[in-house]
């Protein structure tokens, strides 16, 4: 194992063998965290190269079953992914919009990694909701209803679920290989035949810049088409939060807000927008425009929403928006001047959710779903001295006074109205 750390720390290349190697060994305990961690690092600092990528990618598929969904079910089916953001709830409310269009969307999601929410850990804030299911539930359940949202299951690719806590308290979260093979071995384990990835772009997101976003598309785009997969990439903004709600049982009702046919305007032109690429790479025929008609009937007829309801059920939790988890402490944060939002910092937001509890510092922490923040105001929206810009749901007085200086540290005021940007800010087909 020293050997490798210090071949990667000096540029050098590893092989395939020696990937499956240390991933066997890291998951079977041989090998520590701390020397697992320093091979992170190194790979943060030298990078790996396509070759190497891939055939990460490849020893973490090998590291335990697949399943082909598709020829399970006997038809195509469609998934999406985020690379990671505030407040993006999209998985909850695409894949019930998408299911009641008739398309499957069978899924394997993630928890919280760094300062970005998960959503098993938004799933699991709704009462007696199970993310634990075995592959053969998955396929049953997404056969009998056309949705299921999971875990990662134990036997599919096993090594990554390991790796992807040891990369959240080790600060190697951001780096595009170990990004690209971690989020692209799953999606071909579990089989779909075709994906749209959401690569977010701006303050709140892994990557900063459009190139970077575009390198990351690019890299996870090869991998997908490599295996025989329909991939489009769609590069969204993140400089603010998604929608208004950050947290958990918050981003919930926001999504189901959404489906229901309201919802802040930026989250339902991403929904919107999502579901018409997946529904264009399904089996229905269809071009990304009538797409997008289906998605919006389908949130504006209820058949969306009775959907979600379907789907939360068969998992056995309670749809019931009033048996979601409510904060004890809720407080507005009134707007210090008038003018305008200039900027509203997804960063800051993030970090202010994750000091209140919605998030965790380190692997196995607890997460409190009850609490988050809601932004009132965003990017271009006009404010009043004195009057509401955000509200806390906290789990106490000190945490909530801590979250509002915090969180009026995220917002910019200013006396004109800022250029608007675009959400969608390029496609890689």
């Amino acid at each position: 194992m020293v050997e490798l750390i210090e071949r990667k720390k000096a540029g050098g290349e590893l092989t395939r063998a020696e990937f499956e190697w240390f991933l066997a060994g890291y998951e079977g305990g041989e090998i520590a965290d701390y020397q697992a961690s320093a091979l992170l690092m190194a790979i943060c600092f030298q990078h790996l190269t396509p070759g190497e990528t891939h055939a990460l990618m490849d020893a973490m598929i090998r590291s335990g079953g697949t399943v082909d969904l598709a020829k399970r079910l006997g038809r195509r089916v469609v998934d999406k992914h985020s690379t990671g953001g505030v407040g993006d709830k999209i998985t909850i409310a695409v894949g019930p919009v998408v299911a009641a269009c008739g398309v499957p969307f069978g899924k394997m999601s993630g928890r919280g990694l760094g300062h970005t929410g998960g959503t098993l850990d938004k799933l699991e804030s709704i009462p007696g909701f199970r993310v634990e299911l075995t592959t053969d539930e998955l396929v049953e359940q997404t056969r009998a209803i056309g949705i299921a949202v999971a875990g990662q299951s134990a036997n599919l690719v096993p090594a990554d679920k390991k790796l992807y806590a040891l990369r959240d308290v080790t600060g190697t979260v951001d780096e595009v290989s170990l990004i690209a093979a971690s989020i692209m071995s799953k999606k071909i384990a579990a089989g779909a035949s075709a994906l749209v990835l959401d690569c977010k772009v701006g303050d709140g997101a892994f990557t900063r810049t459009i190139e970077e976003a575009r390198t990351l598309a690019t890299t996870m785009r090869e991998l997908g088409v490599r295996a025989g997969m329909d991939v489009v990439c769609v590069l969204s903004d993140m400089d603010q939060p998604l929608g208004r709600a950050v947290g958990n049982a918050v981003e919930v009702r926001e999504a189901v807000e959404t489906i229901s046919g309201g919802g802040p305007p930026d989250l339902r032109e991403l929904v919107v927008d999502a579901c018409g690429q997946l529904l264009a790479l399904s089996d229905l025929g269809v071009d990304e425009a009538e797409g997008q008609r289906r998605a919006e009937t389908a949130m504006a007829d209820g058949s969306a929403l009775a959907k979600y309801e379907e789907w939360i059920r068969a998992q056995g939790g309670d749809p019931d928006l009033g048996a979601l988890p409510v904060a004890p402490i809720v407080v507005r944060v009134n707007a210090p001047e008038s003018g305008f939002v200039c900027e509203l910092r997804a960063r800051e937001v993030a970090f202010t959710a994750l000091e209140l509890g919605a998030g965790r510092h380190r692997a196995g922490d607890p997460v409190d779903h009850a609490v988050g923040v809601v932004c009132l105001k965003k990017r271009g929206d006009a404010v009043e001295a004195g009057k509401p810009l955000a509200e806390i749901h906290a789990r106490d007085e000190a945490a909530a006074d801590a979250a509002r200086a915090a969180l009026l540290a995220a917002y910019e005021i200013g006396g004109a109205a800022p250029e608007p940007r675009p959400l969608v800010l390029d496609v890689i087909r």
